[in-house]
């Protein structure tokens, strides 16, 4: 049986590195992650790479967690987000309001786009439960 995810008792770790980073969440020993590298020297637009869940914690919305800390730092920072992973392009499209804060992903393959959105739909599965 899954367990939901409390989002008030997870925690999210930003990690940087060089020209980017990661957010990082560890529950029941696995790691999610959503990976980024900035896109200019002034730090204006962050390009979301990937979002990646392992399957023990697939559903759950750790991927969508992991897209909103993104949200609220670029909002708290000042930076635009540029939406390359297709799971993070899919969450703008059902999250208008964060439109202040994403602009227009690159041409992405349609499998990616179908697979993002299925993840999206299990995630939200999961938050109404």
């Amino acid at each position: 049986m899954r367990k939901n995810i409390a989002m008030t008792d997870l925690s999210i770790e930003l990690e940087l590195k060089d020209a980017g980073g990661r957010y990082v969440a560890v529950v029941e020993g696995h790691t999610a992650e959503l990976t980024w590298v900035w896109e200019d020297e002034a730090h204006t637009r962050l390009r979301a790479e990937h979002t990646r869940v392992p399957k023990a914690l697939s559903g759950r919305g750790l991927a969508k967690a992991l897209t909103a800390r993104l949200v609220a730092d670029a909002r708290a920072e000042g930076f635009r987000i540029v939406p390359q992973c297709s799971f993070v392009a899919a969450m703008a499209e059902r999250h208008p309001d964060w439109a202040d804060v994403m602009l227009p992903p690159p041409a992405a393959s349609a499998d990616a786009t179908q697979e993002a959105q299925a993840e999206g739909q299990a995630d939200a599965q999961a938050d109404r439960s």
